[in-house]
């Protein structure tokens, strides 16, 4: 009876189906999701319906006659009912404050005046009585998990609908922060290159200015650089083969490693009940060191979470860790009794993983996701409290956090009908969950068409949300793709867009600096567009600087200026298209003068290598080492040249770091190139490769696989270098 009365997000989305498919002409088909709870169809306070079919709507047809919304005394409530721009989806926005909880249920109607732009309509009204929670809804049970499981793998296996699953994303990866110095014990040094200020990022490299921690296949350096000429490596970490850790933490005496953990669940074939039990052996475990003595590191604690680390953040000594998981549900078949609940463990409560209790897993009412999105936060000054663990039925693959909200955005295709062949749009759901502490707690979610590209396509300012997307693909001729810009207030409702930016290109990368928002765009030109969002209701694009190359990393030098780094580029003729073939060269370096937003100018640009140069910085923020006080700009590099007289060949030459002094009257100068390499070769040597550079003092160190080298930052001679091979 449970079974029946709990219908799965995938079930009420194929009765859904089936009931336009009756209502509509086969040409208007009506795509939606929802969830139940109890054989109610359950929805947020702050929900913004978007009802999108598979032809264009005539716009004179939507309206507050056609379309509304009644509570369960039949009165009409004060929604807005708008048309998409591409006329396929109708949007029902709530009231201000949303819709009133201590309603028993509405209803959303929809006339049968709707049509088509070819004039067909629906056949008879549409109704859809719905629930609003403040809060999210739980499983509750494992026949209500089982439940929904088993409603995913009959539409699998009837072929009617898939869901687009998004890939592993791991972060290797007062708005802005570049690398900030700090003075501890009268040291200074460098840090982790962050996204916003007084919000951690953990790294492969961490220095506190005396020892510097570094993560290195599957070892942990701990190395003593008080003197840079005479470092020693104080202790290395080794692990068996179930953990390999890959990101740190560093607070004060506490060193936090982050890694994959591969432990199997044991099983005991005396114990019926643990049989039932899937075998993951994917975690992501956090072990928590006191390195009081640096000599001697202790283990306090570990935590582990199932599933693949999405992302993770600290707070002063708060750590957030963000895992997604995939069960394997298909095991249902041949074990019909399976636990599919996550799993976790805390040292602090037992070394055995805990399932995650029914009432605990909360589900979003329009997800579409079959996987677990796990949080786990604690405090690294208090060893003995144990770690707080939110757990949802939905995904999430970027992170975006402020220090008093976290974000959780997923790229979605949905569930599709293939029988018109028709795929439906790519969309993005965004969850914002509120922090207060170690309290992790679910707050709104809204849905926007296109793909964010990274964290740096999101922040939060003065309360408001602010995202930056690429719909469509910049290749299709016939529906070029578009970029746009959303603002959101504290509930994520939709206040202000600027939308069909740079119409056949997508984005490469965006910065939110306080109210100045910059975005780059590429196909075969570099538009740098400067938007001034100091009226969050009424954003304007000001000003745009069209140049060769493109940016994919953008950093703030000062408030008037910005320092790009990416590729530059050359347009050749094709000779199997109209279309030129772009070709990507020499990585680029800009700064940009955005002193008058109106005229945005490059005042600087320098060019390094050929086709096949590359960064880490290119896709890797914390890469960059960036001083403005000491006019320090460096980063590691793999430099390879152009063949003459051909397009696509190149041939390497350096691998290492280069080291810029950088100031607004002479730009970019090359001050130093430092390299690990034991001799000139044709090829790239990984253990060798140039990881990271900091600084202590006066002293710059250089790490990379295999070795660190220090260097005098006055003329960047060498102090110092100390193999970390044992």
């Amino acid at each position: 009876m449970m079974k029946m009365k709990w219908l799965s997000l995938v079930g009420v989305f194929v009765l859904l189906m089936a009931v336009a498919t009756y209502l509509f002409v086969s040409e208007l088909k009506l795509e939606t999701g929802l969830n139940q709870l109890n054989g109610q169809s359950v929805v947020m306070n702050h929900k913004t319906w978007k009802l999108t079919f598979s032809k264009e709507i005539d716009e004179k047809t939507v309206n507050e006659e056609t379309v509304y919304v009644l509570d369960d005394q039949g009165k009409k409530i004060d929604v807005n009912v708008s048309l998409s721009t591409d006329h396929k989806t109708i949007l029902i926005t709530p009231p201000k404050d949303g819709y009133d909880l201590s309603k028993r249920y509405y209803k959303l109607h929809l006339s049968k005046e709707i049509k088509s732009v070819h004039g067909r309509a629906l056949r008879t009204a549409q109704e859809i009585k719905f629930v609003v929670k403040e809060k999210l809804p739980v499983v509750g049970s494992k026949e209500n998990l089982n439940s929904y499981f088993d409603e995913v793998m009959k539409e699998e296996k009837r072929g009617n609908f898939f869901t687009a699953r998004s890939g592993t994303s791991v972060e290797e990866s007062k708005d802005s922060a570049g690398s900030s110095n700090n003075k501890a014990e009268s040291q200074e040094y460098s840090e982790t290159n962050i996204q916003v200020q007084g919000v951690d990022e953990s790294d492969i490299v961490k220095t506190n200015g005396t020892h510097i921690y570094q993560v290195v296949d599957g070892k942990i350096n701990i190395i003593d650089v008080e003197n840079g000429k005479n470092m020693k490596l104080l202790k290395q970490i080794s692990y068996s083969n179930t953990f390999y850790p890959f990101q740190l933490f560093l607070h004060e005496n506490k060193l936090l490693v982050l890694g994959h953990s591969y432990e199997e669940i044991k099983k005991d074939s005396s114990k019926k009940d643990e049989m039932k039990i899937l075998p993951v052996n994917d975690s992501t475990k956090a072990i928590v060191y006191d390195i009081t003595d640096p000599n001697n590191p202790k283990e306090e604690r570990s935590i582990s979470l199932e599933g693949h680390m999405v992302s993770s953040r600290k707070i002063d000594s708060k750590v957030y860790l963000v895992t997604n998981q995939y069960p394997q549900y298909w095991i249902m078949r041949e074990i019909d009794d399976v636990d599919l609940r996550p799993r976790y463990s805390d040292s602090n409560v037992s070394e055995e993983k805990i399932a995650i209790d029914y009432d605990n897993i909360q589900y979003f009412p329009d997800s579409k996701e079959a996987n677990y999105t796990m949080i786990a936060a604690f405090d690294l000054e208090k060893s003995s409290q144990d770690a707080k663990i939110t757990t949802y039925l939905g995904s999430g693959n970027q992170m975006y956090m402020s220090k008093e909200n976290l974000y959780l955005a997923v790229q979605d295709w949905g569930i599709r009908a293939l029988a018109d062949g028709e795929v439906g749009t790519e969309n993005t759901t965004v969850y914002k969950f509120s922090i207060d502490g170690l309290k992790v707690e679910f707050d709104s979610s809204t849905d926007l068409e296109g793909r964010i590209l990274n964290q740096f396509s999101m922040d939060e300012h003065n309360g408001y949300f602010r995202v930056a997307v690429t719909k469509g693909n910049m290749w299709d001729e016939e529906k070029p793709s578009a970029n746009h810009l959303f603002i959101y207030d504290k509930n994520l409702k939709l206040v202000s867009s600027i939308e069909d930016l740079a119409r056949g290109e997508r984005i490469y990368s965006a910065r939110f600096m306080g109210d100045r928002i910059y975005i780059v765009t590429f196909r075969e030109t570099d538009p740098l567009f400067v938007i001034d969002a100091a009226n969050p209701e009424a954003p304007k694009v000001l000003g745009e600087l069209k140049i060769p190359g493109f940016s994919n990393y953008l950093h703030p030098y000062d408030e008037n200026h910005l320092i790009g780094f990416g590729h530059h580029t050359k347009s050749v003729a094709s000779k199997d298209s109209k279309e030129p073939l772009i070709l990507t060269e020499g990585v680029k370096l800009s700064i940009f003068d955005i002193t008058d937003m109106k005229n945005p100018k490059e005042m600087f640009t320098e060019i390094i290598g050929g086709r096949g140069t590359y960064s880490p910085l290119n896709y890797d923020h914390k890469a960059m080492l960036f001083d403005k006080k000491k006019k320090l700009f460096a980063f590691p590099i793999n430099v390879y040249q152009s063949v003459e007289g051909d397009n696509f060949d190149s041939k390497f030459e350096f691998q290492g770091a280069y080291i810029y002094n950088l100031d607004l009257k002479d730009g970019f100068t090359l001050k130093s190139k430092i390299s690990h390499m034991k001799g000139k070769t044709l090829y790239e040597e990984w253990e060798n490769e140039i990881q990271r550079l900091l600084y202590v003092d006066n002293t710059l160190y250089v790490l990379s696989n295999s070795k660190i080298s220090a260097h005098s930052l006055k003329n960047y001679e060498l102090v110092g270098e100390l193999s970390l091979i044992k």
